[in-house]
């Protein structure tokens, strides 16, 4: 559930099967003639480690399934969706809709979880069906994008990267809305925070700049603690949902993943939830919204082989959008169009469109690394090729 302003408004990469880089191989995968050796060992040790490498249970290190299990997508569907209307379902019957900010984060908490327990019964019916047809997969936190944590630095860095970034990208989305109109901030006087401020006893007095300093460091707070809810869908949508469909392809399945995400919402949306329309155009915004931000949730799981960026990227837009909304926003400004300044929003549709443009033309969606798999071989399982590449 991505909260938007409601109330307020030694190890190195590996790239996995998806990667398209090509190498100096013969069309019969024998190295070219002439290649220096030492070379030939490190692209057949790639390739062998991404393809080829197990862990000590004889599963494979690479997720990709090697086909789309229709069958347990559709089992997936049919337990998240009607979860989530389930879990939703008192705020529809009591009459009082959002009215109850109380009820509406609890029960929106767990709807959350519903993607993570769908998750867990298609993989188990996966699983099963893959034992009785006598295929392999790889493990299940490794499919899902859990554990392992290495390369540790990779996964690290790129969730801390992943958490501060979402925000940078709600801070643009407004910088933008305003721009067009869509939204008035004081961004010297910080108005509307201090009106905020006036109001709670005793800290009338507080010098602006520690004011400010103690709001951020309890949005950061907040922000962490979220992600012990946020993984009930990340697990779901970027963990299981995602790698099943990676056989259609890497646009297909990012595309597919924001769609299905979108409209699960429905239940909160068209209580007016986000976007204050009750009817199809807020679930449109939503889907719209959803497919945007996938996309990047979806690069980093797919870039990093981890699913905790993306945790950690959507604990950050949903603790941190309406309180950032709070500190910027002018405070004698009229109610913005959260359709048009979130980053659900229009605005944020045209900043992640930027962002997106400027990874596809660097290539990162081509970089798609499996977690812990190194480039080199052990000596005593390397494939033949690569030592007798020196006679070819």
């Amino acid at each position: 559930m991505n909260t938007q302003t409601h109330n307020q408004a030694g190890s190195a990469e590996a790239t996995g099967p998806t990667d398209a880089t090509p190498g100096p191989m013969t069309p019969s995968g024998a190295p070219t003639p002439g290649t220096p050796a030492p070379r030939i060992a490190e692209e057949a040790g790639a390739a062998w480690s991404a393809a080829e490498a197990a862990d000590r249970k004889g599963r494979p290190l690479a997720v990709v399934p090697t086909r789309v299990p229709w069958l347990e997508l559709g089992i997936f569907a049919v337990i998240a969706f009607g979860l989530a209307w389930l879990a939703c379902l008192p705020l529809w019957v009591s009459g009082e809709g959002l009215g109850d900010p109380l009820a509406v984060q609890l029960y929106g908490g767990l709807m959350m979880f519903t993607p993570l327990v769908a998750s867990i019964v298609a993989a188990v019916i996966q699983r099963r069906r893959a034992r009785s047809r006598g295929e392999v997969m790889a493990s299940a936190p490794r499919y899902f994008g859990f554990w392992p944590l290495r390369p540790f630095g990779r996964v690290l860095w790129m969730t801390v990267a992943a958490f501060f970034g979402v925000m940078v990208l709600i801070v643009l989305g407004y910088l933008l809305s305003a721009a067009f109109g869509w939204l008035s901030l004081d961004l010297t006087g910080l108005s509307a925070f201090k009106e905020q401020l006036a109001t709670i006893p005793g800290l009338d007095s507080v010098p602006t700049v520690v004011a400010v300093l103690g709001y951020l460091l309890l949005m950061l707070v907040s922000s962490v603690v979220t992600a012990f809810v946020t993984i009930g869908e990340e697990f779901g949508w970027r963990g299981w949902l995602l790698t099943s469909l990676r056989p259609l392809g890497t646009w297909p399945a990012l595309l597919i993943v924001g769609a299905v995400w979108g409209l699960w919402h429905a239940p909160l949306i068209l209580l007016g939830y986000n976007f204050g329309r009750p009817d199809i155009t807020g679930l449109g915004l939503m889907v719209g919204g959803c497919i945007m931000v996938g996309i990047l949730f979806g690069w980093l799981r797919l870039r990093t082989g981890s699913v905790w960026p993306a945790v950690f990227a959507h604990a950050g837009l949903n603790g941190s959008n309406a309180m950032l909304l709070g500190l910027l926003m002018d405070s004698g400004a009229s109610t913005p169009d959260p359709a048009l300044f979130t980053l659900l929003g229009v605005s944020g549709w045209i900043v992640c469109a930027v962002v997106i443009a400027v990874l596809v033309v660097t290539g990162q969606f081509r970089k798609q690394p499996e977690l812990g798999i190194k480039k080199t071989i052990p000596a005593e399982e390397a494939p033949q090729s690569a030592a007798q590449a020196q006679t070819a």
